[in-house]
């Protein structure tokens, strides 16, 4: 018997619609994570939200909703290219914050560097106005389950 999160999963990859996933994680929701569109070069989006803000005096995103999105990315990525239909561990996560998140949309794209047989190394970049300018570039690693 499958739980209802592993057939959202299952239907998701089904579909190719990581919006199911997305929208079945409550803090991917409060945060606004959705599915870039296909031409945008992304695999996710955050649309500017102010909840999302750390410093209004700028304003700056916070850095913490910053690490959730990416953090967040690359789990929902996982489920959507591996075989696993339980959400991902988190073993490590490492965050480099190059400049500071403006109040704009941002845009995260995640890659996997290397998969071994249940652990999995990542690497995501967040941007917002140009992918040459990115706000923080991330590295973890990721247990899948059975």
């Amino acid at each position: 018997m499958t739980s209802p999160f592993a057939e959202t999963v299952i239907r998701a990859r089904d579909t190719g619609d990581s919006r199911l996933i997305t929208q079945a994680i409550p803090y991917a929701r409060m945060l606004g994570l959705t599915p870039a569109p296909a031409d945008s070069g992304a695999d996710f989006l955050v649309p500017a939200k102010r909840s999302n803000v750390g410093n209004p005096t700028l304003p700056a995103l916070h850095g913490g909703a910053i690490g959730g999105f990416m953090e967040l990315s690359a789990g929902v990525h996982l489920l959507m290219h591996m075989d696993t239909l339980k959400y991902p561990k988190i073993v490590d996560f490492s965050i480099d914050y190059v400049r500071a998140g403006k109040l704009l949309d941002t845009w995260i794209s995640c890659e996997i560097v290397r998969q071994g047989r249940r652990l999995v190394n990542m690497g995501m970049v967040a941007w917002q106005a140009d992918p040459e300018q990115p706000i923080a570039k991330a590295r973890a690693h990721f247990l899948l389950s059975d």
